[in-house]
């Protein structure tokens, strides 16, 4: 099943990792790791629901201890990356590069893994405005996000992005190097765009607006252009994935850096989570952050996944990046791991 902007998916018809099936008829739902893997799921019944039901205990969600969360790079090995990246800027590779790190905790209870369950503990704990869930563990993909950020809107032949760069707990947080930062990715998701829009229909309408989010603010731009006649969606991904906020310009010398850096792959985190309706011509996509997945490669040793990460600039302090991590990270790990209802009722 599938659950996004109101409308839950079901009857699953197929799934293709070939984003030209997009382009076809029907409601699929979408994601694609950061890696590159893309899945496409086709859904025959589609509802609308105004609200997420509130999950039960029986058959919902059960976390981790709040201290069963193992991240794959620690405060120094991340503070030390955040180092090389500057050593980087100062030779002029890059002018900016995301680091990122995967946490990962055990399943209590496999049986009490729903991520739509997740999903309704976050549309309560931490609303976002592109929230959803992916279900599909016959095809390893069970995604929960809470994402407050637009990877592609698509209508017809308009496509938008809404690059985040800038991250503090007040407007006041903000640093100089924030603005910059988002002017930076600004201007590399216009040239990604540029790749497949007509000459001279990109335009940025919101430049670093100020959004509230639960728990901090963050730097949010506009990027409009007019997709050519030739361009669909796979030339949208061959241009745009992944996304240039959480990558870094210029893009392929960030993503050598990351590569280098990080310890853990990212999957769904930093990838694209959302929905297309092919019929009508639609879709929504957001960029996979604040998004919870399991992994069930070892049957008998599930886990949680969650990831993390900062854009790292010349004007970057090192304490300050892994701050802004654990500032995206303790709210949403607090809603997944808080007890669940069962739970809750059995305390004295």
């Amino acid at each position: 099943m599938a659950r996004f902007a109101g409308r839950v998916a079901t009857g699953l018809c197929e799934v293709s990792h070939d984003p030209a099936v997009l382009e076809g008829s029907g409601f699929w739902a979408v994601v694609a790791d950061f890696e590159g893997r893309i899945t496409c799921a086709r859904f025959a019944d589609i509802r609308v629901e105004e609200t997420v039901p509130r999950a039960t205990a029986a058959s919902g969600w059960l976390g981790p201890e709040r201290g069963a969360w193992r991240s794959s790079l620690d405060r120094d090995a991340y503070i030390a990356g955040v180092r090389n990246i500057r050593e980087h800027i100062a030779a002029g590779d890059v002018y900016q590069a995301n680091l990122c790190r995967v946490l990962s905790a055990p399943l209590p209870d496999p049986a009490r893994a729903d991520v739509d369950a997740l999903t309704a503990r976050l549309a309560r704990g931490n609303p976002a405005p592109y929230a959803g869930t992916v279900r599909l563990p016959e095809h390893g993909v069970e995604v929960a996000t809470a994402s407050p950020e637009l990877f592609l809107r698509r209508d017809g032949d308009t496509v938008r992005s809404g690059p985040i760069k800038g991250t503090g707990r007040t407007e006041g947080d903000l640093l100089e190097k924030d603005w910059a930062e988002n002017v930076m990715i600004v201007d590399l998701v216009r040239n990604d765009l540029g790749r497949v829009c007509a000459t001279g229909s990109i335009t940025v309408p919101e430049l670093c607006a100020v959004e509230k989010h639960p728990g901090l603010v963050h730097l949010v731009s506009t990027v409009e252009g007019r997709l050519r006649p030739d361009a669909g969606w796979p030339a949208l991904f061959d241009a745009t994935f992944p996304p240039g906020s959480v990558t870094g310009a210029p893009k392929s010398s960030a993503l050598r850096i990351i590569e280098a850096l990080e310890t853990a792959p990212r999957g769904p985190y930093c990838g694209a989570v959302g929905w297309v309706d092919a019929d009508r011509g639609v879709g929504e996509l957001a960029v996979g952050i604040r998004t919870f997945w399991v992994d069930r490669a070892d049957p008998a040793a599930p886990v949680v996944r969650f990831g993390t990460g900062a854009g790292i600039t010349w004007g970057s302090d090192p304490d300050r990046e892994w701050d802004e991590t654990e500032l995206k990270a303790a709210r949403l790990l607090a809603v997944a791991s808080e007890p669940g209802v069962a739970e809750q009722q059995s305390e004295p």
